[in-house]
């Protein structure tokens, strides 16, 4: 009983205001659950940036009360920070589908790192700690072994539906509605529910939908058919496969992820015939329409196979004018242009070219859109709800669609991360923050990469660096050649030989200045060149690059 006068926290450390790096803590006296360890991948702007990654200080400060991680599938914005997370915190057990548990093994053998404490989740499995009962249920998502998670505290149930969509006539299982109903009619606190597609109207397309369009542009093509789609999307890539068996296309990969799923995919008995994927030099002997190429691209990555074909600079493939080329994939927000880029170098190398619209379904969401959202409200009527993974309007959007479907706007919580939600003996409510933000992922450099490396990484793009090497007598203090300049990405030098002269007698004049009036200091010396020769280039050339000065001192004097 004295359990039930302490709250339990209900914390996201990622997915809140933004799509991706997922994870989200529920927490009850001396255990914590963790929920998902996503990234997610940096905007144009974070220069140099490989991924985005919670911070983590919370765990790391309560780290003896971890009892597990728990994974609700195998997409990146949901395990791809499980390396950075087992080197900072132990997790003593990860909980986790069979599809995630190889994408997760997978990852951590690239990064050296041995973890070898797995569960295996299914429908059946339960897990019981001291304060908390857990169980769950399968869902339909664009991956499989995809699954919903219901949490029984000592305050009341928190059901958290993982990524999700309703498809009545799915490729994979179907979502267990029955075992959601039930859950529902036992009694929700509080519902975490998917937000990504919140401001979609409607019903997202069937999966099978897709396959009937592909099914249907793969058997009527007489060339060859290259499909562009997302690595991560097993299930559109089982049927892609099927597709080409039933109409006797043999298959090219190209693409270290899609490489990396096709074989995930084989291993787990999604696909079962692995004669149908061959390599180039076997594609030789056979007819163009008995050939499909799976490559990566879909979003106009730049190194992608799908782009290095487009400009002629793949080493194994040219495109041929009776080519079709499908992109079985929207675009990502941010993402139109490049794809754009590519689309247009396709139609100019006379290839047919096929995205997804209205008129053409080759490709659907695993999200849930906002027809699909009330049918989960609906199925689990919540007492309390809070809109998670997703941007803030799509938190928005979602709690007014939950008001719609009868929740109290008094028990709706759009929160950010770092915010605590306290259950309190089947109530809810708001109350205090904890630390939480982005990480910057740069090589193997983990959160060293702050926001001042970050803007002096965007003046050097926008502005270019200018480095002067000056050789001078500390005991003399004398210049003693005139300062050498070089710059990149500033101006081209052999073209402004004039400009780099007066930089050049501008940094000795400072120099010569600084050492008749003060006594010699490296660093106020290196940071007077600064501060004066700043304005100087600025008035110039309307530029601020990025100044650094090289000092090489000597210590003598002439006999």
């Amino acid at each position: 009983m004295e359990n039930k006068k302490l709250p339990t926290k209900v914390i996201a450390l990622g997915g809140l205001g933004e799509v991706g790096k997922n994870m989200y803590v529920v927490e009850h006296d001396d255990e914590i659950l963790v929920i998902d360890a996503g990234v997610m991948f940096p905007e144009d702007t974070l220069l140099g940036v490989d991924y985005v990654i919670q911070d983590i200080t919370y765990l790391k400060k309560n780290e003896d009360k971890i009892k597990g991680l728990f994974i609700t599938h195998g997409h990146e914005d949901h395990i791809g920070g499980i390396p950075f997370l087992l080197q900072a915190v132990k997790i003593p057990v990860i909980y986790t589908p069979k599809i995630a548990k190889d994408l997760i093994t997978k990852k951590l053998i690239e990064r050296n790192i041995k973890y070898e404490n797995y569960e295996i989740i299914n429908p059946e499995f339960n897990v019981k700690t001291k304060h908390f009962n857990i169980s769950f249920i399968n869902t339909t998502h664009s991956i499989p072994d995809s699954f919903a998670l219901i949490i029984k505290t000592p305050n009341g149930t928190i059901f958290e539906t993982g990524d999700f969509k309703f498809d009545l006539t799915p490729v994979g299982p179907m979502a267990d509605i029955h075992k959601m109903a039930k859950a529902g009619a036992e009694g929700v606190t509080l519902l975490l529910s998917d937000s990504t597609n919140a401001l979609s109207s409607g019903y997202s397309k069937s999966e099978s939908a897709v396959d009937g369009t592909l099914n249907d542009m793969i058997s009527k093509h007489y060339g060859r058919v290259i499909i562009a789609t997302f690595a991560s999307n097993i299930y559109r890539i089982k049927h892609i496969a099927e597709t080409c068996k039933k109409y006797n296309r043999k298959i090219i990969i190209f693409g270290r992820s899609m490489e990396n799923s096709v074989e995930l995919a084989l291993n787990n008995g999604l696909i079962t015939d692995r004669s149908l994927f061959i390599d180039v030099n076997e594609s030789k002997a056979l007819k163009r329409n008995e050939i499909c190429i799976l490559c990566t691209g879909s979003q106009g990555e730049p190194l992608a196979a799908l782009s290095r074909i487009a400009n002629g600079q793949h080493k194994q493939i040219s495109l041929l004018g009776d080519d079709l080329v499908i992109f079985s994939s929207s675009p990502i927000p941010g993402n139109a242009q490049s794809i754009n880029r590519i689309i247009n170098k396709l139609y100019l190398k006379g290839v047919r070219v096929f995205t997804n619209s209205e008129f053409s379904d080759i490709h659907t969401s695993g999200h849930a859109k906002e027809e699909e959202l009330k049918w989960m409200l609906r199925i689990i009527k919540p007492k309390y709800f809070m809109p998670m993974h997703g941007e803030y309007r799509m938190l928005k959007k979602h709690t007014e669609i939950a008001h719609k479907c009868g929740i109290d706007p008094n028990n709706t919580f759009i929160c950010s991360n770092g915010d605590v939600i306290e259950l309190i003996n089947g109530t809810v409510r708001k109350n205090g923050t904890v630390q939480a933000g982005d990480v910057y992922v740069d090589g193997s450099r983990v959160g060293d990469i702050g926001s001042i490396v970050i803007k002096d990484r965007k003046l050097m793009s926008q502005d270019g660096i200018l480095i002067t090497i000056l050789n001078i007598n500390t005991l003399t203090r004398k210049l003693l050649l005139k300062p050498n300049v070089t710059a990149r990405g500033f101006v081209l030098v052999n073209e402004n030989q004039e400009l780099m002269q007066k930089i050049e007698r501008k940094i000795a004049e400072i120099v010569n200045n600084f050492l008749a009036k003060s006594p010699y200091s490296y660093t106020d010396l290196k940071n007077q060149i600064i501060l004066e020769l700043l304005p100087f280039i600025n008035n110039l050339t309307g530029r601020k690059p990025i100044i650094l000065p090289v000092i090489m001192e000597v210590n003598q004097i002439k006999n």
